[in-house]
């Protein structure tokens, strides 16, 4: 009798899959964040702004956000804008800062995430996270710099 084993290949990385992972991961985190009446943008310049050690002007802000989203620095101006008028920021002097309730936004809606990024990334094993975040890390800094070709 012969058997033939069955042989299943884990899918390659690739710009697709690492689109996907992506996007269905911020689906995740935009739902929740939607029932608080915030953007994904208003949340990175939010946290932004709350990480911080030192107080930002909205060049900084926009600079940070730029940084992570590659968003038109316009757009990120806006969202800061967005967030003034929500009283989320609060202008002091040439500084933006962020209130209670820009505080208390981001810590209800990384408190709904928690447990969801927990079931996410839970039982994955601590050497394919660290594999990943070096590939992620490597695709990042490539891309990065090959839109700063594209944009020179």
């Amino acid at each position: 009798m012969t058997t033939t084993a069955s042989t299943t290949t884990a899918p390659v990385a690739n710009a697709r899959a690492l689109a996907l992972a992506h996007y269905a991961a911020r689906s995740v985190l935009e739902h929740v964040l939607a029932r608080y009446g915030a953007t994904f943008q208003q949340q990175v310049a939010l946290r932004a702004a709350i990480t911080t050690e030192t107080p930002q002007t909205s060049d900084d802000l926009i600079t940070q956000v730029h940084g992570s989203l590659n968003a038109d620095p316009a757009d990120i101006r806006a969202t800061l804008d967005e967030l003034l008028a929500k009283q989320l920021l609060v202008a002091d002097g040439a500084h933006l800062r962020p209130t209670d309730a820009g505080r208390e936004l981001l810590a209800a809606t990384g408190a709904e995430t928690a447990p969801i990024s927990a079931r996410i990334w839970g039982g994955i094993a601590a050497e394919d996270l660290t594999a990943v975040g070096r590939v992620l890390t490597l695709v990042t800094e490539r891309a990065n710099a090959e839109l700063a070709a594209l944009t020179a």
